[in-house]
């Protein structure tokens, strides 16, 4: 490992008289681009045959160059503004990562027309159109695009998009073919002089805790400056070309700001993967990579630990992963432990050392990079330091933790259409209210950065009293029901203890005993192993100790908005849609309940 390829960390820190703190990088932020496609014109000059976007086609890969991306995406911009968008006729897509979803958004980002990415489930899932419509009816667009004409045939036909232009890769069933957009249409350089730093470059859906989801403004002044802030910290994405083979998903911030424009912003290659860390879709995720080797790892945690499986049986897969990798970057929730140390000890087998294992801090509201950590760890779950440029106010909460909020260019200035929220996400000075909370890895050393300690609005009391950190105890939870578990719901707010709903994996549900009994599953071999489990927790007092347990029949729904746009389960909506059994749960009585 080369030490000079990570900064180490750099912090001031401001001691005020209410007790809160104020942090800030001493690390310089270089130049701040225009705007996206800026990045786009300068590497179609300097690099323009290197790969800039590419998919699966066939047994190989459908790539395009700088060169062919800058020019196909003129061309489209021409096509758009000839159908009338613009800065109040947004472009929706409604479909997953794509080459043509990929130019079509930078398309839209150089005539000065807002993109509005949304999760592909509300398009592909009936039952899920009204979340599908909600988004139409807020931001009002001026064309819908999806990938697959036919496969998205059915939601472009919905009457919410009577009236807007429909485009699809195919043509079709789905609207016209992108194809024509090519064909006409005026020149949109004069449209892309107009772009600045205040220009609004998305519309990104959040994921909505207790009523639908609200759009965040995205500047390409936050866009630009996220950039350079990583840049900044993270010295080496300028040292050399950056490749990733990702499949995280575009309507998200993390997949769809961060690590696409990281490419585009440094001049890298995105290999986009159609795999997911899911049984049946890892397997296409496996063969990318033994195909594709990134300089980049870009995963959730399960992704990870999927990933390091496979390698355990492949010592060529796990050299092609290691011997040219910078980073390994977990989001999502913390990385744990036993899979950071194989991964580890992976990476030293093939090279020698080990790269940068890091993560971040960040949301939708922030483009997204707040926090990172970019100096060399042996510990997951360090979310690290300010990025330069931004300012972290950390307000008490309760012994050593700390309630987080941020301010810098890299901040929304709010939410689309939505001035009453807007007003509630800032405090008086202007810093974004985040709800989450941190605690001091080392609060003598602050340049050891900082841990996430939980969402504020997620904790609950007991009866008692005591507080319950509940995203926390959730993944402890994980940890230790990661046999049986694909997830879990953490419950007892105004009760006398903590319990536990558990969304059942694929194989406990195939349980030779199990049987269902009233939306709840039941099996006393498995309510013993359960028990057993949740006995092993770490021991945090009543605060942490798990009194009783129910495993879900029914999987949760995004129809319902019990799965959010980003995947994750929305708790709220969760417990408030299966109050019933919440009180099932709590009842001793029930032979669902699983005591501990």
């Amino acid at each position: 490992m080369n030490p000079s390829k990570y900064r180490g960390h750099n912090v001031v820190r401001e001691d005020r008289p209410d007790g809160s703190l104020l942090l800030s990088s001493t690390v310089e932020l270089g130049p701040v681009a225009r705007c996206a496609t800026d990045w786009l014109a300068h590497w179609a000059r300097a690099t323009p045959d290197a790969v800039f976007i590419a998919e699966r086609s066939g047994e190989g890969w459908r790539e395009v160059s700088y060169r062919a991306a800058f020019e196909q995406v003129r061309a489209l911009a021409n096509g758009l503004v000839g159908r009338g968008l613009g800065p109040e006729k947004p472009l929706m897509v409604i479909s997953g990562n794509g080459v043509d979803h990929g130019l079509l958004a930078l398309a839209a980002q150089y005539a000065g027309i807002a993109v509005v990415p949304v999760a592909e489930q509300y398009a592909l899932i009936p039952a899920a159109n009204v979340q599908l419509a909600h988004v139409a009816e807020l931001v009002r667009p001026g064309m819908v695009f999806a990938g697959d004409g036919n496969r998205f045939g059915q939601a472009l036909g919905l009457d919410i998009f009577a009236g807007i232009h429909r485009v699809s890769s195919t043509g079709g069933s789905g609207g016209a073919a992108i194809a024509e957009l090519l064909k006409d249409g005026p020149d949109a350089d004069a449209a892309n002089a107009r772009v600045g730093p205040d220009t609004v470059a998305k519309i990104l859906m959040t994921s909505g805790s207790t009523a639908m989801p609200k759009g965040v403004l995205t500047t390409q002044r936050m866009m630009c400056t996220n950039q350079a802030q990583l840049l900044a910290a993270l010295p080496f994405l300028g040292q050399r070309r950056p490749r990733i083979v990702d499949w995280l998903p575009w309507n998200h911030v993390f997949g769809g700001s961060h690590n696409f424009n990281m490419m585009l912003a440094n001049g890298g290659s995105l290999y986009i993967d159609g795999g997911k860390p899911v049984a049946g879709l890892v397997e296409k995720t496996i063969e990318n990579l033994r195909m594709v080797a990134g300089t980049l790892a870009f995963n959730v945690p399960i992704g990870f630990a999927m990933v390091r499986d496979a390698m355990r049986a492949d010592k060529d897969l796990r050299r092609r992963y290691f011997e040219d990798l910078d980073m390994l970057f977990y989001a999502g929730a913390s990385l744990p432990q036993d899979v950071w140390s194989d991964l580890e000890a992976m990476a030293r087998d093939v090279r020698g050392d080990v790269p940068l294992f890091t993560t971040s801090w960040g949301m939708t509201e922030t483009a997204p990079a707040c926090i990172i950590q970019h100096e060399l760890t042996a510990m997951s779950g360090v979310i690290g330091v300010p990025v330069p440029g931004v300012t972290i106010k950390l307000v008490p909460d309760e012994g050593e933790r700390f309630e987080l909020r941020a301010k810098g260019p890299n901040v929304t200035p709010g939410y689309f259409d939505n001035p009453a929220v807007t007003a509630q996400a800032f405090d008086e000075e202007g810093f974004l209210r985040t709800g989450d909370a941190v605690k001091f890895v080392d609060p003598a050393d602050m340049a050891k950065g900082m841990r996430f300690d939980g969402r504020i609005s997620e904790d609950f009391k007991l009866m008692t009293g005591i507080w319950v950190r509940a995203a926390n105890l959730r993944l402890e939870l994980l940890g230790v029901l990661k046999d049986v578990a694909a997830d879990v719901v953490v419950t007892g707010a105004d009760r006398s203890e903590a319990g536990v709903m558990i969304i059942p994996s694929a194989g406990t549900r195939s349980r030779a005993d199990i049987r269902e009994i009233d939306g709840a599953l039941v099996s006393a071999s498995l309510a013993s192993e359960i028990s057993a489990a949740l006995r092993g927790l770490p021991a945090h007092g009543s605060s942490g100790k798990i009194a009783r347990a129910l495993i879900l029949s029914e999987p949760p729904s995004i129809a319902d908005g019990e799965i959010t746009a980003k995947g994750n389960l929305n708790f709220r909506k969760l417990l408030d849609r299966r109050t019933s059994l919440v009180v099932r749960l709590y009842d001793n009585s029930d032979l669902a309940t699983i005591l501990v």
